[in-house]
């Protein structure tokens, strides 16, 4: 199996397992507990939130509360800043959140918020003068994510709340840091942006266990009301094995940040560079604009996306049409749509991501295979006219 799908989800890293499995059996005390026995979790789970601190290139370890993803860590940042600034109701966000971030402000603007969702271009690059323009004096939060799920663009967000703070100093700016988190450093201490999630299993942390940096002046009311865990921002006794997993994903990553800069990159823009050369109906949906290092987004015109990951599937490939998240629905993706991407490459887009683990002959194959994969599917598309002027005009 070639895994390039890991913008979905990562494999577990084995320095990451081995350092869960002691907390998972023989350490299994309760860490709120007074005895003994306790103070190892509660130790390990210090030593991860330093950990942690240091991936988001935070000042204090006390900025950073454990959640369990993605999903809540966004829920957590949006909900407890709205909470605590009922009087403002305007929201900015994009058009190109992940749908954790758009299907929240979704539900506020049922309960009577207003939202601008500022457009990208072609490229998926962020119109930040829209941005600009919408900031109101009753906008409680800005919401931009670091780097889009689907493509890799990285958005100014830096940029975008040095000018909020500058502005509006009261408007909190959010950062969904998913798909940005070990793949680029965050140092989020050298920024004005309030609140920062991440997922671990993006990162080679298990499935179930996220994080949310906030800088100390942000008011934030609790999701999950209960006990004292995470100083009263989080109730629930503290899922030990995975805060620990996390922490060691998290330091491995600022290990490999050199590794995904230079050679994940290399193997994204050959694999690019390959099936671009070899399938005359391929297009880079984004261009060469500035993106994480490992994602690629590439359009096969005329051509019905599930049929083509049917057939990568059968060679042993994995990858994806989009955001895991949305992979249920026929629905053309939210990202591609808001980008214009013509309708001729609209369905058969494809997202390839890469990791630490994979492999120049992995790309290698994908590249070799991807021609006949491409020719079975196009001899069967209604849109055989189509298909031929393009191959004339692409000159194969």
């Amino acid at each position: 199996m070639i895994y390039l799908d890991n913008n979905a989800t990562t494999a577990v890293a084995k320095e990451v397992l081995d350092e869960m499995l002691p907390y998972l059996s023989g350490e299994y005390a309760n860490p709120s507990s007074m005895y003994d026995f306790a103070k190892k979790p509660a130790a390990a789970i210090r030593e991860a939130r330093v950990k942690v601190r240091d991936f988001f290139g935070a000042k204090d370890e006390k900025e950073i509360f454990f959640t369990s993803c993605g999903s809540e860590s966004a829920n957590m940042a949006i909900k407890g800043v709205l909470n605590c600034n009922k009087e403002k109701r305007h929201i900015i966000t994009t058009k190109v959140e992940h749908p954790c971030v758009l299907n929240t402000y979704k539900w506020f603007e049922k309960q009577g918020y207003e939202v601008d969702y500022i457009g990208v271009n072609a490229q998926g690059e962020l119109d930040v003068e829209e941005l600009k323009n919408k900031l109101r004096k009753d906008t409680a939060l800005v919401s931009v994510m670091w780097a889009n799920n689907e493509t890799g663009v990285i958005h100014p967000v830096e940029e975008i709340a040095e000018y909020v703070k500058s502005h509006s100093p009261e408007t909190r700016v959010f950062v969904d840091g998913v798909q940005a988190g070990g793949k680029i450093p965050l140092n989020v201490k050298e920024t004005k942006i309030d609140l920062v999630g991440v997922s671990g299993h993006k990162f080679h942390a298990p499935k179930g266990i996220g994080a949310l940096y906030v800088k100390p002046d942000v008011r934030l009311t609790p999701l999950i009301n209960g006990g004292h865990q995470e100083r009263g921002m989080r109730a629930g006794t503290e899922n030990v094995p995975y805060i620990v997993g996390l922490g060691k994903a998290a330091e491995l990553a600022m290990e490999n940040m050199n590794h995904e800069l230079t050679e994940v990159k290399r193997l994204r823009d050959k694999l690019e560079a390959g099936i671009l050369k070899s399938v005359f109906n391929a297009r880079l949906n984004t261009g060469i604009t500035n993106r994480v290092p490992n994602t690629s987004n590439i359009g096969f015109e005329y051509v019905e996306g599930e049929l083509i990951l049917l057939h990568l599937s059968d060679i042993g490939v994995c990858a994806s049409s989009g955001s895991a998240c949305t992979s249920g629905s026929l629905e053309p993706s939210h990202v591609l749509r808001a980008m214009g991407i013509p309708f001729t490459a609209l369905h058969g887009s494809i997202r390839f991501s890469l990791s630490r683990y994979n492999t120049e002959k992995e790309v290698d194959y994908v590249i070799e295979n991807m021609p006949a994969i491409m020719d079975k599917l196009t001899k069967i598309s209604p849109f055989q006219t189509e298909l031929e002027e393009l191959r004339e005009r692409k000159g194969f």
